[in-house]
């Protein structure tokens, strides 16, 4: 999934599901910077102070995504969590959608959710919650379920004879990209290119295994938007039985369902601007209201509010460590992360036999 759902409908579901709009921006925003805290390594501070960071993403070209396994620590956790489900370690990395394992770490989220930086925590627990539904079938380690041949994506809609010409144009270069990826970087869904992050998508693929893979994402999408709302009830509400809240209401599926259909760019700025053209306007029933603008990197970046960086690496002076540090929402964000990772790796998978970091 991308900025528009991991912002945009991301803040919606928790407006919906219950939050005043400071802590849903917060949550929203800690959601989508999963996808934007790229900098890896120890924060100097000139007085000698030190803080620890690791990255939660990385570029799909970059080049340790082919050559590092220790990059499991960033995809398996945060990005393609295993559902534990099959014979074969490879089997049971596989991210499946509202997996056993995704509900466990949405429940410890909520558990937590009187710790300082509990809104940080349930917003990368979202974000590696919905994203089981967009990336199911991939895995965050190398492995030949990654693979993908044989990539066509349906038309939806009734085109000019002409646009499909250029369609299907498209998806033979596609299915070239798609072959090259695959044995460049087999990790997660790289190979299967924009699709697994479109809401519109209804998509055909050849797994590494021979196995034909048919997704409609659509569906899935609706479904991760209206669990992550009962995830927030159930935030609000103190209980970790979140399934059991009541989610969307039917008129609220009916209208994030002609959203996430109609809302089509290729260009996930421009869905996004979608998303909050509909947010603003209310078409989403129960919500009518402005979302902020997201800040990923420099100037009035969560980054730059707590250290005073204003550059996208941490610059060339070190920031001076003070009280606003250590109360911000950077601070906050990167123990949510580390905290989340060592749940992940180090108590949830092994527990069910898988020791992948």
């Amino acid at each position: 999934m991308n900025i528009d759902f991991h912002y945009g409908v991301v803040y919606a579901m928790v407006r919906l599901g219950g939050m005043p709009s400071a802590d849903a921006l917060t949550v929203a925003h800690a959601c989508q910077y999963v996808d934007d805290s790229t900098t890896p390594g120890l924060l100097d501070f000139a007085g000698g102070e030190m803080f620890e960071r690791f990255p939660t993403a990385h570029s799909l070209f970059d080049y340790h995504n082919a050559f590092n396994q220790g990059n499991r620590l960033t995809w398996v956790p945060f990005h393609f969590l295993p559902a534990g489900v099959g014979d074969s370690l490879e089997e049971r990395a596989i991210c499946r959608p509202n997996s056993d394992v995704a509900k466990t770490v949405v429940r410890r989220a909520i558990e937590h959710r009187n710790a300082d930086n509990a809104l940080h925590r349930l917003g990368v627990t979202l974000h590696t919650y919905v994203d089981t539904w967009a990336h199911q079938g991939f895995s965050g380690i190398k492995s030949d379920f990654n693979s993908v041949s044989h990539l066509v994506a349906e038309d939806c809609t009734h085109l000019q004879w002409y646009e499909r010409i250029k369609r299907a144009t498209e998806h033979l270069v596609d299915a070239a990209k798609s072959d090259v990826l695959s044995r460049a970087f087999p990790l997660g869904h790289g190979a299967a290119l924009h699709y697994p992050d479109q809401p519109w998508a209804d998509w055909t693929y050849t797994n590494g295994k021979g196995d034909v893979v048919k997704r409609t994402n659509l569906p899935d999408f609706v479904s991760a938007a209206d669990i992550a709302c009962r995830a927030v009830q159930g935030f609000v509400a103190g209980s970790t039985e979140f399934e059991k809240q009541p989610g969307l209401t039917s008129a609220q599926r009916v209208a994030l369902e002609q959203l996430l259909s109609t809302n089509r760019s290729d260009d996930e700025q421009e869905r996004l601007k979608g998303v909050r053209a509909a947010i603003e306007a209310g078409q989403l029933p129960g919500l009518k209201e402005m979302l902020p603008v997201y800040v990923p990197k420099g100037t009035g970046s969560w980054k730059h509010l707590a250290t005073g960086i204003e550059a996208e690496d941490d610059g060339k002076v070190a920031p001076v460590w003070s009280q606003v540090f250590e109360e911000s929402d950077y601070r906050k964000f990167h123990d949510a992360t580390k905290q989340h990772r060592f749940f992940v790796t180090q108590e949830v998978l092994p527990k069910i036999g898988l020791r992948l970091a």
